[in-house]
């Protein structure tokens, strides 16, 4: 084995045309009633797997921090972003935004079973049990995630402070495009969409709120912040 056949052997197996990474991606955005519910009723070799998305989708994640921490941090001004502001101010804010990225992947983790709970309840026309709302759900997050690595990466190294201002509108779009593959898998009628879709974000709300609040109670139990990150200088 030589460093140029494990390149190769890396090239062949992920960016084929033919593989299924890339059929897996794709078919996520234009049919992903056949990668979710293909994979739930057994298909295995078609798409790649749950697990494989979420290990890819994890790598490119910490890569992604690395960016962030090591070469786009000094670039950003926590003074100017709007919704994570404290009354310490931008040092604040730097602090705990900091703290909560050392636990990512983890939370990243738990918004898994978040959205398999509110597209079990409100996206179920096919009767789905909670552990193959989940499959849907890791599914929908990685895919997302590893289609808009691109994006972030591009973004940090050109301009960290849009990246970071814009992190709510990400955010959001992550959520939508996780409602998009739960009504597709659903099998439910659009008009019933109006009142679906604002249900499941109450729900993913509601539990991010929660993960948000636990969050900052183990960052104070374990001294990475504390209460003079709160308090004006």
């Amino acid at each position: 084995m030589t460093a140029k056949s494990l390149s190769y052997d890396f090239l062949e197996r992920y960016f084929n045309l033919d593989n299924t990474f890339l059929k897996t991606i794709w078919h996520m955005i234009t049919k992903p009633k056949d990668v979710c519910g293909g994979y739930i009723s057994g298909l295995r070799k078609k798409y790649l797997n749950p697990v494989s998305m979420l290990a890819i989708s994890l790598t490119l994640s910490g890569f992604i921090l690395f960016l962030m921490k090591k070469i786009a941090w000094s670039d950003i001004d926590f003074s100017k972003i709007s919704y994570a502001q404290t009354s310490s101010g931008g040092a604040g804010t730097e602090k705990i935004m900091s703290s909560t990225m050392e636990y990512s992947s983890l939370l990243f983790l738990f918004y898994i079973p978040i959205l398999a709970f509110a597209s079990y309840l409100f996206f179920n026309k096919q009767k789905y049990n909670l552990a193959e709302h989940i499959v849907t759900s890791i599914y929908a997050l990685t895919s997302f995630s590893i289609i808009s690595a691109v994006y972030a990466i591009v973004v940090l190294l050109i301009s960290p402070q849009f990246y970071i201002n814009t992190a709510l509108i990400y955010s959001l779009i992550m959520v939508l495009f996780c409602v998009y593959v739960a009504y597709k898998n659903s099998m439910n009628t659009l008009k019933s969409l109006f009142w679906r879709v604002p249900m499941f974000l109450l729900i993913f709300l509601v539990g991010y709120m929660g993960i948000s609040i636990v969050t900052v109670a183990i960052l104070f139990l374990t001294g990475e912040i504390s209460i003079q990150d709160f308090t004006p200088k």
